[in-house]
């Protein structure tokens, strides 16, 4: 029992933020990672960057991004409320100093080898450096943590909230005034995934981050905004893991080659672009093909012009033989395809899940939304749909997180104080 407590549902970098603002603020704070101590973080941990708004250059961010351009940017992701969106691109601006007051390293332009951005401060040694930082200045401040320990229901008594817990074999309960639910969106639970999303499709993400305590209070009257049928997926390699395969496991190398489905048919993408983000346009078109498989074929030529990949692609010197070694109709795939400098090589590609636009209700102090006030809070990407509900940006998800989880600390700590 901790009647004075604030209890943060999520160890990533939405329930770490919202732990240091209320700690700050004078109460405890008490914080369940589901992960184990290792795996701590999130989707943080595969983070790099994160969007921010700068009317002139700073040290780690080149040239200019207005408040004005970001919300021109952020309304193209189909915001739902305009208020919300305002303030999410007015706090941008300041946190990356916050982060950096918690600990957080940010890397200058010209060191290493990141491309240009002047939309995104980037994060010296990635997510993981940051989700480590985070951790050192709450542990210094006094916030507690219980690693490999899930919320599984959510009480309401007198007072507060009462939190039913499972932990590693054993079940507690823990007791405290506000609580701030920064577990993740629905997408990491893969019952819930195969009934919305479709079979087949890989999570980029930490499966610690199921979203599960999301879907216990939206069945219990919490309001819900979004389409949980909507998300975010890119192309991955399908030889990667059915989790956390992060950034490294994306497919860059469309535009250098096709795409043919498990029969060896080509497959096709209206509209698609060779732009820097197409790996996102075919996530989706990918996760409609037969079985959620598809094959990115390369010849010489095109592998030459392709970024380094965290797994080699398959290599034959003929096509009938990578299509033997691919499992494929050799006549159909030679019938695909049109170039002919051999060796052939291959990716097999899945889609992998990014996030799923679709959440809980807030106000813009991230109390979530239910007939009858509530001292119930959320931050991170199960309040993301209040902000965006299509599409995404670069860098926008650790922004949202980062915001959302000071806001809503700082609205349970005032709680707990009143």
């Amino acid at each position: 029992m901790a009647s004075n407590a604030v209890l943060i549902i999520g160890g990533g970098i939405a329930g770490l933020c919202a732990a240091i603002a209320a700690r700050r603020l004078g109460v405890d704070a008490h914080v369940l990672e589901s992960a184990p101590r290792v795996l701590r973080g999130g989707n943080a941990r595969h983070a790099r960057n994160f969007r921010i708004a700068h009317e002139k250059p700073v040290w780690h961010t080149p040239d200019a991004y207005s408040d004005a351009e970001f919300l021109a940017e952020l309304r193209k992701t189909g915001c739902p409320d305009e208020v919300f969106a305002r303030g999410l691109v007015e706090e941008s601006a300041r946190i990356a100093d916050w982060l950096m007051g918690c600990g957080v390293l940010l890397q200058a332009p010209d060191v290493g080898v990141l491309p240009y951005s002047r939309r995104t401060a980037f994060l010296l040694g990635g997510g993981k450096a940051m989700v480590n930082a985070l951790y050192d200045t709450a542990s210094r401040l006094g916030v507690s943590f219980d690693y490999e320990s899930e919320a599984f229901a959510l009480t309401e008594v007198l007072g507060g909230w009462e939190a039913k817990i499972v932990s590693g074999a054993t079940k507690k309960r823990f007791f405290a005034r506000a609580v701030v639910v920064a577990s993740g969106g629905p997408g990491g639970d893969p019952n819930w995934r195969n009934d919305h999303i479709g079979e087949g499709v890989l999570l980029r993400g930490a499966r610690s981050s199921n979203g599960r305590i999301m879907q216990f209070l939206a069945e219990r009257g919490f309001r819900t905004v979004g389409d949980p049928s909507s998300c975010h997926m890119v192309a991955v390699d399908a030889r990667g893991p059915e989790d956390d395969g992060g950034i490294v496991t994306r497919i860059t190398a469309i535009p250098h080659g096709l795409v043919v489905d498990r029969n060896g048919r080509r497959v096709e993408l209206a509209g698609a672009s060779p732009k820097k983000s197409h790996y996102a346009q075919w996530g989706a078109r990918i996760a409609a093909c037969d079985g959620g498989l598809a094959f990115l074929i390369l010849d010489a030529r095109g592998l030459s012009k392709t970024l380094p990949a965290a797994l080699a692609p398959i290599r034959a010197d003929t096509l009938d033989a990578l299509a033997a070694e691919l499992g494929l109709d050799g006549a159909a795939l030679a019938e695909s395809v049109p170039f002919v400098e051999p060796p052939f090589f291959a990716f097999p590609m899945r889609a992998g899940l990014t996030f799923v636009h679709y959440g809980l209700a807030a106000d813009a102090n991230m109390r979530l939304s239910r007939e009858g006030n509530a001292n119930l809070f959320g931050a991170g990407m199960i309040v993301a749909p209040n902000f965006f509900t299509r599409g995404y940006m670069a860098g926008l998800g650790l922004t949202l997180s980062a915001v959302t989880g000071r806001r809503a600390g700082e609205a349970a700590a005032r709680h707990v104080l009143s």
